[in-house]
């Protein structure tokens, strides 16, 4: 189980993969990029080829950013659209409204240093796509956000494999604790806000918040700080 093919199959293998499953992944907030980053970058590791690691962050980045792009760029066919779409109406269905809200809000105040961190933030990427989306962003803007954000996500991930790659000998062992480790920082912040949302329960035993009205861009112009015209 320790012994893994020659570096040159691996490198015909984990390149076009670490692509496309990033790339879906964007596209699809299904699939655990981060994971597939860090496993990658342990495999990299405990290889002798000196710009393995190089490689990985390369393509990883720009997976992230094409998918992302691509993402918004749906998205906004969808908010120009009077019956929007079904890639904008899964977003929304993935966002509480008092996450959207706190997204404009953040949004609001400090523009896109809000995208570039929200790759970093555990759940944080489309809650906040979903504020560029609803606040009328231009690709354009959006772009200069993503990019930085896509390198960032990329390196910090890539840091993870690395970390677990120098603490094991054998690489299947650091691809586990990479991925264990990415899975706890990406998942855990969720399932406990699940779990204290059970917790407290609801007092009267009635409903769930209250929804935010005009939520979607179909109901009318936004102005480009995200409020309603």
């Amino acid at each position: 189980m320790s012994q893994l093919p020659s570096e040159s199959a691996q490198q015909a293998v984990t390149y076009p993969s670490l692509f496309l499953l990033v790339a879906l992944g964007a596209l699809v907030p299904v699939v655990p990029t981060g994971a597939v980053v860090s496993s990658a970058a342990v495999v990299a590791f405990h290889q002798t080829a000196p710009l393995a690691l190089l490689y990985i962050f390369v393509v990883a980045s720009f997976a992230a950013f094409l998918g992302d792009i691509a993402l918004y760029w749906l998205g906004r066919r969808g908010v120009n659209s009077k019956n929007g779409s079904r890639w904008l109406a899964a977003l929304e269905q993935r966002v509480a409204d008092d996450t959207l809200e706190e997204a404009q809000r953040k949004l609001r105040e400090h523009g896109v240093t809000v995208l570039v961190l929200s790759r970093l933030v555990p759940a944080g990427r489309i809650p906040v796509m979903l504020a560029c989306l609803l606040s009328r962003w231009p690709t354009t803007r959006f772009i200069k956000g993503a990019l930085p954000a896509c390198l960032a996500w990329a390196a910090t991930y890539q840091l993870i494999g690395i970390l677990g790659g120098s603490l094991f000998t054998e690489p299947w062992e650091g691809v586990l604790a990479a991925v264990a480790l990415t899975v706890l920082i990406s998942g855990g912040p969720a399932l406990w806000r699940r779990l204290r949302g059970r917790g407290k329960g609801k007092p009267d035993g009635k409903g769930g918040p209250t929804p935010t009205p005009g939520r979607t861009a179909a109901d009318g112009p936004t102005e480009p700080d995200g409020r309603q015209a």
